[in-house]
């Protein structure tokens, strides 16, 4: 008995991807389907290449063709396509860039450029195109966090992004000296972020990052009413005093409309190298907790460690360094989870 595509589409259309709640031909993931004799092959072309559950779904569709009778063979090939976030498409502010993704913090002092940072280079490491921008002017620490001592070129009256570890970076700490003290006003700040934003050549990317200032102020505000941003990340620590800027940063993106994609808890607990004992130092759960309380997701813990510390400052972020350590698979996971939470929120 001949094998027809219509057999085969009927039998993937059981493999559901249990993130956008629709099976894999309803999304339109299934891509040149080709039969000869009893050997089915093609391509599943996922939301994007961070797909935490990029090898369930391969292995569910295999599963499912090799049911038909007549069936000897199957080859299914993974690939990625990220969507543009629907306000993106709708505003085009940056043509290139297909999703904006704010990490930002209630207070200081949490780890947040370090969070944002390992995401950015894990999520470069599952083959994405990543962009990071740090926008803290008054405290730039991309440049040290990812050893960038040169500055960007200009063409065309755009500023080139520079690359390290397949992230293109834009930080004011490129263009000024690291002793020089920036005295500006409000106006001037935001004046700067803009032009940081709209006076780089980007290209092409499926995520840029926005390593925002903490708290809650005028870049916060003014980015997210201008910037189409497809949502936030919060980063906190699990003490009350974080918890409760935790709370009042929620607010303030979901009175503008931005999506909260999520929270992650920073310096979770310690766990001592030498002996395995765990303490949890600024108490623990807390993050977690509060995602519940607020009903927006969690996205992970992650542990204090005197690695990614080191990496921080060396310039050579642990998910480079040591990319089979404990903490960088934390930050490979966080990093899919936030992947697979944007793919719920945008359209292709």
């Amino acid at each position: 008995m001949k094998i027809t595509k219509e057999q085969v589409l009927d039998a993937l259309k059981s493999v559901m991807d249990p993130d956008l709640k629709k099976d894999v031909v309803s999304l339109g993931f299934i891509k040149e389907l080709q039969i000869e004799g009893g050997r089915v092959s093609f391509i599943m072309e996922l939301t994007t290449p961070a797909c935490p559950l990029k090898e369930q779904l391969k292995t569910a569709a295999e599963q499912a063709v090799r049911g038909i009778a007549g069936v000897s063979e199957v080859q299914v090939e993974v690939s990625s396509k990220v969507s543009t976030h629907r306000v993106q498409m709708e505003e085009e502010i940056l043509p290139g860039v297909r999703n904006i993704i704010a990490i930002a913090s209630g207070k200081g002092g949490v780890g947040k450029s370090t969070v944002c940072v390992s995401l950015a280079v894990a999520l470069a490491r599952t083959g994405a195109r990543v962009g990071l921008l740090d926008t803290d002017i008054y405290g730039p620490s991309i440049p040290i966090m990812m050893g960038v001592k040169e500055q960007p070129e200009l063409k065309e009256q755009k500023l080139i992004p520079i690359i390290r570890y397949g992230v293109k970076l834009m930080s004011i700490g490129f263009l000024i000296s690291e002793d020089t003290p920036l005295i500006w006003r409000g106006p001037m700040v935001m004046k700067a972020v803009e032009q940081l934003l709209m006076d780089v050549d980007w290209g092409e990317l499926d995520y840029l990052m926005i390593d925002l200032p903490p708290g809650t102020g005028d870049v916060q505000l003014t980015l997210a009413q201008k910037v189409p941003m497809t949502g936030v990340v919060i980063v906190t620590t699990p003490q009350d005093v974080a918890l409760l800027d935790v709370v009042r940063g929620i607010s303030m993106f979901k009175k503008l409309n931005v999506p909260i994609l999520g929270i992650i808890e920073n310096m979770s607990f310690f766990q001592c190298p030498h002996c395995g004992e765990r303490t949890e130092i600024f108490s623990h759960g807390g993050g977690e907790a509060a995602s519940k309380n607020l009903e927006v997701p969690f996205l992970g813990e992650v542990p204090i460690d005197l690695k990614t510390r080191i990496g921080g400052d060396t310039g050579r972020p642990v998910v480079i360094e040591d990319p089979e350590s404990v903490q960088s698979k934390i930050f490979m996971k966080i990093a899919e989870q936030m992947a697979a939470r944007i793919s719920t929120l945008s359209v292709g």
